[in-house]
């Protein structure tokens, strides 16, 4: 059989764009959410797989399949422990999924669910989590089509990893990336931060505070549909996940070359939730969320979208605490409670790692 001609082959020749001697056990130490990991993506993972799509850095892929719009995502569980107050690794992986899709303005459809067991994992931990998962999926209105399960040695896979795939449709002529902001949109949120990252710290590390915090894990496809059902214009959404509000204003005005300016005043954390960050030593805008996200919207349609967020049970909270400025730098600042300004930047490394 003769070989087969491959014609407008490009030959791979790009060296490593991160220097090794600088960071040889990178992907050991971090695990993702902070400028190191945001530098992975952007100078090697994003120059090694040459596409259009990638380069607009949604949470979903928006690609033309036939006559219409699909969203594509995937995703990857490692959060310890298994199991927090207000949802485990199950809720977490469906949820997260639906919410990566929401913000894309797709209507999660369908999504794959793979298993990465370590050996030795009790069998009633298992089956605890894919009962949270059919919960999770039922709520969210998708189906789990496929999936697959690997077993890995004792040791080597804290229990349990879920890899997920979604797909959702998308029925509207927007297009919701972080490029389409403009100077003068408003960025709005729609409720309290924090409350995962504490919630799954206080396990972790053996805390009891007065009050007991809770994930906000939760699916975010019907508020982000109430909005666009109602003809909301949004130029971008984006879900705060790992690495917090603050990472994802930095990635947004990153690919955006606009500035961002928020206001510490306007944006809620509950007092527990606070005095949990404060004795952690940690900062609340850069510790996860699983069912917070921001909406940037022209300022005329502004109120429009608060009321309509304030309407749905996952936006009761719904406030704005910022604005977009003009193009030409990537600056996130932040006006503090007392009127000061500084500079919101990326962590150096992981705050919370192993929190989603």
């Amino acid at each position: 059989m003769n070989p087969v001609e491959i014609k407008n082959r490009k030959e791979f020749t790009i060296t490593c764009p991160i220097p090794v001697r600088d960071y040889p056990h990178v992907l050991l130490a971090h695990g993702g959410g902070g400028k190191l990991m945001h530098q992975l993506i952007e100078k090697m993972f994003k120059a090694a797989f040459e596409s259009s799509e990638l380069h607009k850095g949604r949470d979903a892929a928006v690609l033309q399949l036939g006559q219409g719009k699909t969203a594509f995502t995937s995703d990857s569980y490692v959060v310890r422990p298994l199991f927090f107050p207000g949802g485990d690794i199950g809720t977490l992986a469906v949820n997260g999924t639906v919410n990566d899709l929401a913000m894309a303005g797709a209507r999660p459809k369908y999504i794959s669910v793979s298993f990465i067991l370590e050996e030795g994992l009790a069998m009633e931990a298992l089956w605890r989590v894919v009962r949270s998962i059919r919960r999770a999926a039922l709520e969210a209105e998708v189906e789990i089509v496929t999936g697959d399960t690997k077993v890995v040695d004792r040791g080597k896979g804290d229990g349990m990893y879920i890899n997920t795939a979604g797909i959702g449709e998308i029925t509207h002529a927007q297009d919701i990336a972080p490029q389409n902001i403009q100077t003068g949109d408003a960025i709005l949120l729609n409720g309290d931060l924090a409350r995962h990252g504490m919630a799954v710290m206080a396990v972790r590390e053996g805390l009891e505070f007065e009050s007991a915090i809770e994930s906000d894990c939760a699916p975010l496809a019907d508020l982000v549909g109430a909005l666009l059902s109602a003809g909301v214009e949004i130029h971008c959404l984006r879900d705060l996940t790992r690495g917090g509000l603050a990472s994802a204003l930095n990635e947004i005005a990153s690919g955006a070359q606009r500035e961002i300016s928020i206001d510490e005043a306007l944006i809620p954390v509950r007092e527990d939730v606070a005095s949990a960050c404060e004795l952690l030593g940690l900062d609340p805008l850069y510790v996860a969320n699983e069912g917070r996200f921001i909406a940037i919207v022209p300022r005329r349609d502004q109120e429009k979208a608060l009321t309509i967020m304030r309407k749905h049970p996952l936006g009761q909270g719904a406030c704005l605490i910022g604005t977009v400025g003009n193009r030409g730098s990537a600056l996130v600042t932040l006006k503090s409670r007392i009127g000061a300004g500084r500079i919101l930047d990326m962590l150096s490394g992981e705050q919370l790692p192993r929190i989603c």
